[in-house]
């Protein structure tokens, strides 16, 4: 899944290559993907890019038909805004295919034309097909924005936000990092790269941490989104989950040597995800219990 990380690197790309230019045409394949119905999808239809941002996860283009209109008028912005989820992905083109798209056929779930001829499609891999797409007059309008926790990439984010955020949150610190009402745009990847960095056990609670531990642990969190964000910076997006892989520590590596220690890299299975951590840098040595293999053997 992009995290923070690829999704800026994402709107840094967008930014550069569609701001300006007007949507000649936003066709949606895959009707699931569509999560709103007003405005309607083809409300973008003739609206100029004016700006790309990212929401955490999610990525905000803001279209505008010219002139000043007030809020809900005809001419209002119009966003489109998307969630790449888990298997979903951004493909652009220089020169958009000519070829008809078939709905409910293949990966393509919307394909966003340009009057130059470039543009985008949204894709995503696999039958569990979560990728969202929705057309609104404000962000907020989206759920999954309006309940986002702070950026903790912000410039304005401080030591002293974080504490605020941890205290008295009596949950695994793992889980805390992912909770996107708490924090947006940290995934299970870089959750476990800053628990790493930060040579904490993703099973700590949150609440039990000393003043020494948190101050620790914002500056891993702190270095390692900054050093992955610098990394994605200015790559295409057919490099970004190259580039992420490569930059892991812990993540994906199960069974290899951790980098720092040269112990293995151990793994923890949920029903639906993993994370991977290093026992000597985090745990003191020990294995976590396996949940799933510890529920086959009981």
């Amino acid at each position: 899944m992009p995290e923070l990380p690829e999704v800026d690197a994402l709107a840094a790309f967008l930014r550069e290559r569609a701001v300006g230019r007007t949507v000649a045409s936003a066709v949606v394949t895959a009707i699931s993907a569509l999560k709103t119905f007003d405005p309607p999808l083809d409300a973008l239809t003739s609206g100029t890019i004016t700006e790309v941002a990212r929401h955490g996860k999610f990525l905000d283009l803001t279209t505008a038909r010219g002139g000043e209109s007030p809020a809900g008028g005809a001419d209002a912005p119009v966003h489109l805004v998307f969630h790449l989820a888990r298997a979903g992905w951004l493909r652009w083109y220089d020169e958009v295919p000519k070829t008809l798209l078939k709905p409910g056929k293949g990966p393509i779930a919307l394909r966003v034309r340009l009057d130059d001829g470039s543009g985008f499609d949204l894709t995503e891999a696999g039958t569990k097909k979560s990728l969202a797409v929705y057309v609104v007059r404000d962000p907020s309008e989206v759920p999954g924005i309006a309940r986002l926790g702070p950026d903790p990439s912000a410039p304005d984010f401080t030591l002293d936000d974080f504490r605020a955020v941890l205290d008295g949150r009596r949950t695994q610190i793992k889980g805390v990092l992912r909770d996107q009402s708490v924090f947006a745009g940290i995934g299970n990847a870089y959750s476990d790269e800053i628990l790493h960095a930060a040579r904490m056990s993703p099973y700590a609670l949150a609440a039990k941490l000393t003043p020494e531990q948190v101050e620790t642990l914002f500056a891993a969190l702190r270095d390692t989104l900054a050093e992955a964000v610098v990394a994605a910076s200015g790559r295409p997006p057919a490099d970004l989950k190259d580039a992420k892989r490569r930059g892991m520590q812990v993540h994906g590596r199960t069974g290899e040597a951790c980098p720092v220690c040269g112990d293995t890299v151990r793994e923890v299975r949920f029903a639906d995800s993993t994370f991977q951590y290093c026992p000597t840098c985090q745990t003191g040595g020990k294995p976590l219990a396996d949940r799933v293999l510890s529920r086959l053997l009981k």
